[in-house]
């Protein structure tokens, strides 16, 4: 079950208070003192709700009740006690005498929060803001570390490629294996040219039926690997067959 009604609704007046409706409530708790409020209206002859009896004592008829905005020391006071409190607004204004709950919280909403973000305080957790953006800027930097680790070792990854590349290319028995079933036969008279002889006689020179893998090895590419896998023999025979077609040019 829950609570009683404080009043019966019929009947009760509703609205703002009147002069003579506040001189009764005075004169009903200075002479009688502060009892059930629920009791209140019917004992002080006035139509009205007791809860709306307590709330008009208790913030604006009281004899030590202080009127007008909060003071230095006040708002100093509310500040230090929200932020061992939070929104506590009872047992804050139980600490500063005359001051009611609902007038500090106004207060604090209406002056007090927007000094303390001028002045650079979070009003909830009473810390610097700049602490937040200090924050956030060194996890940035560590996010950054991050992508240039990825990027050097990225970057890394073509260096070990090339080299790689370079000690297969320096191989030629590796090279020999890889692209020939068995070693290309030369002639050793290719290796050379016989003295004195001005004029060049292709036909001196072996057949080039013979000399298929130059040509399988031609086709397979040589600017695709941007490397010279021909060895110093074969040079020096494509070299020769340029000098004899010159001359007989």
């Amino acid at each position: 079950m829950g609570r009683q009604p404080c009043c019966d609704k019929l009947g009760v007046k509703k609205g703002p208070w009147t002069a003579e409706e506040d001189k009764k409530l005075i004169n009903f708790i200075l002479t009688n003192g502060q009892c059930c409020w629920r009791a209140v209206p019917k004992l002080a002859g006035l139509r009205r709700c007791g809860k709306s009896c307590r709330l008009r004592w208790t913030n604006y008829l009281r004899p030590d009740l202080k009127r007008g905005l909060l003071s230095e020391t006040e708002e100093q006071l509310v500040i230090d006690l929200h932020a061992r409190l939070g929104n506590r607004w009872s047992k804050i204004a139980a600490r500063l005498p005359g001051r009611t709950d609902n007038e500090i919280k106004n207060h604090w909403n209406t002056h007090i929060k927007k000094k303390l973000v001028k002045m650079g305080i979070d009003p909830v957790t009473h810390q610097p803001l700049n602490k937040e953006a200090k924050a956030e800027q060194t996890s940035s930097p560590a996010h950054h570390s991050a992508d240039n680790h990825i990027t050097e070792n990225s970057s890394t990854t073509p260096t070990e490629d090339s080299d790689l590349l370079d000690a297969i290319c320096n191989d030629e028995a590796l090279l020999n294996s890889l692209w020939l079933d068995e070693p290309p036969l030369v002639d050793a008279s290719w290796s050379s040219i016989p003295a004195g002889e001005s004029d060049c006689n292709i036909s001196s020179f072996p057949s080039w039926d013979n000399c298929s893998w130059l040509l399988d090895s031609q086709d397979f590419g040589v600017n695709d690997f941007g490397f010279d896998y021909l060895n110093d023999i074969e040079l020096n025979t494509m070299n020769t067959l340029e000098m004899c077609d010159k001359t007989v040019a």
